[in-house]
């Protein structure tokens, strides 16, 4: 109950010679990491192995149930994603006593089952990814009912919000990364990383990541059993992990293992908002909407600074999974900002933060 008295600083004599620093720390690993990814080595190990080579031994290949867009207007309580996800936004759907699964998905048997991305987001959170965020290539503008109706050449992506970071007078935004793996990235531009979980995945054995992710979402149900779960059970069972981040060139920002989800370490899936929408992506709008829904949605409200060696580090574990997940390797376009109107008004907040509710 009373300060203790402090040592003298210790003389350079019996000062140990293996300080290490935490950026030199990652720089390393990076460097470490840079080696292998530079050359095929395990993926020609990979291409001759009798374990892992043969993909038609893959037991969730084709395993999607179908369940092809609708109409958002002939939708009944169909609740879409990605929502603003704001602290304290509340869509306009009411969904009832629907919830979303708040634990942390190992708790509720759920693994992830494949890993991809989009260009820009398909959420939104004030000052982090918004209209006012910035990139190589611009931003967009925030929809007039909260106008993101975008004219898109033919082939150009429709991509998403983009976050604060990017500074074009810092060369770690604008210095170029010799992409070994990942397929058309770019620094300094923002991305969206979703991660899907099931309980109904092949968690734990080598067919546990696939591409389509709906394979692994539904490996180990059938559409018998599907059709006998309520909502409720699709949401405690089913979730995404959402975590966006600007690419940057500078490996003291390396993280080894994107693969596995939404990176928890210091402010890094920190601030979560949960809340029940769908699957999403460029091919549904406010027009047509999901029917993979509801799923829960674990939201990292925070946008975060990756390097681009971590990304590429994640597609070389791609392609050493069994299943082919080359589909995957590269952005896909995102899906315009879900309308109040279909957005479901059971968002929680982690931690919890109120105030008063936001339906601009």
């Amino acid at each position: 109950l009373h300060a203790h008295g402090s040592r003298e600083l210790v003389k350079d004599e019996f000062v140990a010679d293996n300080h290490v620093h935490v950026g030199d720390r990652q720089r390393k690993m990076a460097e470490a990491v840079s080696d292998e990814l530079s050359g095929p080595s395990f993926l020609n190990l990979k291409a001759g192995s009798s374990m892992i080579s043969d993909g038609s031994a893959n037991t969730c290949a084709g395993k999607k149930l179908d369940s092809p867009n609708t109409p958002c207007v002939d939708l009944e309580v169909q609740p879409q994603a990605g929502a603003n996800v704001t602290v304290g936004y509340l869509g306009k759907l009411d969904v009832g006593e629907l919830t979303p699964n708040t634990n942390a998905y190992y708790k509720s048997k759920m693994c992830p089952v494949n890993v991809h991305w989009h260009l820009g987001t398909e959420h939104y959170s004030v000052g982090e990814f918004d209209e006012n965020g910035g990139g190589p290539h611009g931003n967009i503008a925030r929809p007039d009912w909260a106008d993101r109706e975008r004219a898109l050449a033919e082939g150009e992506m429709q991509d998403g919000f983009r976050c604060h970071h990017y500074d074009e007078t810092d060369a770690k935004f604008t210095t170029p990364y010799e992409w070994k793996h990942c397929v058309g990235m770019e620094v300094g531009e923002t991305y969206e990383v979703h991660w899907p979980h099931s309980a109904a995945g092949a968690c734990g054995t080598v067919d546990q990541f696939q591409t389509p992710f709906y394979d692994g979402v539904f490996c180990g149900l059938d559409m018998d059993t599907f059709l006998t779960l309520e909502a409720q059970d699709i949401a405690n069972a089913v979730g995404v992990h959402g975590q966006i981040f600007t690419i940057v060139n500078d490996d003291s920002y390396f993280y080894p293992d994107m693969i596995r989800g939404m990176i928890v370490d210091g402010e890094m899936g920190k601030d979560v908002t949960h809340y029940t929408g769908s699957t999403t992506g460029d091919s549904r709008s406010n027009e047509m909407c999901s029917t993979y829904s509801p799923i829960t949605w674990q939201v990292d409200r925070k946008c975060h600074m990756i390097s681009a060696s971590s990304f590429d580090k994640m597609c070389y574990d791609m392609k050493m999974q069994r299943d082919d997940m080359s589909d995957d390797l590269h952005a896909h376009g995102s899906r315009e900002l879900v309308d109040h109107t279909y957005s479901a008004n059971n968002h929680v907040y982690d931690p919890v933060t109120r105030r008063n509710n936001l339906r601009g």
